[in-house]
């Protein structure tokens, strides 16, 4: 008996160390492991090789806690059985249980949690020791659970979702370890990698262009105009783009006295890219290649729009405004439910100042929404109503609805409510 006594204490031991292992591995990648290899840091080479493969050490951490519970409470039912008989079975194995969590389950993983280096430094020999000697068991239950399991299993773990992700970033600003910018930008650097070009460009009415017959004092007082430093320049229309000109090779020209050189002969290479283009990608393909400006093609070829460096910053950091910038607020509170919003203002950033679900799988824009809804384009004043949402033209430019008046619906549950209030 007294052997089996102290074959308990080795099992739940060897059970405190694997909870501090499991619960250090679990917060420790790679990238750290790395950094401890270059601090030079006792173990550090084996607990890169462990994160480098997590899941096969991990298993075989499980499988041998699953051995340590069991076997120790079996063995403790046993000494029990022997020693009080059946009622002490009973309330040995209670009293096992709680100790059981609190030495091993609470006590080791918060110790692990606390102190993850040095903690998976201590017990990287173990790990890769039992990774090791366990990889075959391990390899041949885990290949049983996938059979079992409908479908073909996780072929990678553990891993962290986007959901679980974003959830960490809320919790964390809740509890004030991360900035509100700081979660701010995390979110959109998810939001980044599903935006499209045609989502951030500027829209082919608004594009700043000039012919190619112009002079360069035309593009002079041009770039003075508008403050633009890169200019697209076409022959017949927007559809035939000969090129950029750029405002420092026109300023170079006109002080070398090159008064009447020929706008094609200073224009640069245009980059064109379909609307479908991730801007994640845009992004990567303008740092490799070295440039700040695309233009935007539909489906059928034409030019839709523009997209710069800095409107793909834009969308990771917000507006980005210099000294010359004088736009408007994109939205306005105008009232206790009423909004003043700019026809380009997008659908998804409506959504989320409102707390609306309006769709935006057919448009992108505020106006572009209104104009589907009511089938034709509206005089001033034209209303639209959806969504509890009431949509007023305010200002009609052309073909394009420029300001929009939202008002947000009273319902008559909500207008019920109020009059019991």
């Amino acid at each position: 008996m007294t052997w089996l006594w102290a074959l308990v204490a080795f099992l739940v031991i060897l059970g405190s160390f694997l909870a501090i292992a499991e619960a250090s591995l679990t917060r420790m990648t790679r990238v750290r492991a790395l950094a401890l290899v270059e601090e030079g840091r006792r173990n550090a080479a084996l607990l890169e090789a462990i994160e480098a493969d997590p899941p096969r050490f991990l298993n075989a951490i499980y499988l041998t806690v699953m051995l340590c519970q069991n076997g120790s409470a079996i063995l403790v039912a046993i000494l029990a059985e022997r020693t009080y008989g059946g009622l002490g079975i009973t309330i040995v194995s209670v009293v096992f249980t709680l100790l059981y969590f609190v030495l091993v389950e609470a006590m080791s993983k918060t110790f692990g949690v606390l102190h993850s280096d040095r903690a998976a430094l201590a017990v990287a020999p173990l790990v890769w020791l039992l990774g090791r000697l366990l990889q075959a068991p391990t390899r041949a239950l885990i290949g049983l659970a996938n059979v079992l399991l409908p479908g073909r299993g996780l072929k990678q773990g553990p891993f962290v979702s986007e959901a679980d992700l974003r959830s960490m970033a809320e919790v964390g600003h809740e509890e004030g370890s991360i900035e509100r910018e700081e979660k701010e930008l995390i979110h959109s650097i998810f939001e980044f990698g599903d935006t499209i070009a045609r989502e951030v460009m500027v829209p082919r009415p608004d594009i700043v262009a000039i012919e190619s017959d112009k002079t360069l004092r035309d593009v002079q007082a041009l770039v003075l105009k508008d403050g633009f430093s890169r200019i697209p320049v076409f022959t017949d229309d927007l559809d035939d783009v000969l090129g950029i000109v750029f405002a420092k090779d026109v300023l170079k020209a006109l002080h070398q006295g090159k008064h009447d050189m020929p706008l094609r002969d200073i224009v640069r290479e245009a980059h064109f890219v379909p609307e479908s283009k991730k801007v994640a990608d845009l992004l990567r393909e303008m740092q490799r290649e070295k440039f700040h400006i695309a233009l935007v093609t539909d489906e059928y070829g034409s030019v839709s729009g523009l997209v710069t460096l800095e409107d793909l910053l834009e969308e990771l950091v917000g507006e980005i405004a210099d000294e010359y910038d004088t736009e408007e607020p994109e939205l306005v509170r105008v009232g206790v439910d009423v909004f003043r919003v700019d026809g380009k203002l997008s659908i998804d950033e409506l959504n989320e100042v409102l707390d609306v679900e309006l769709p935006d799988e057919e448009w992108d824009t505020v106006g572009g929404l209104m104009l589907g809804l009511m089938g034709q384009i509206p005089d001033e004043g034209g209303e639209v109503s959806f969504q509890n949402l009431k949509f007023t033209a305010e200002r009609v430019n052309g073909r394009r609805i420029s300001k929009v008046l939202i008002t947000r619906e009273v319902t008559p549950e909500e207008d019920e409510e109020e009059v019991d209030a």
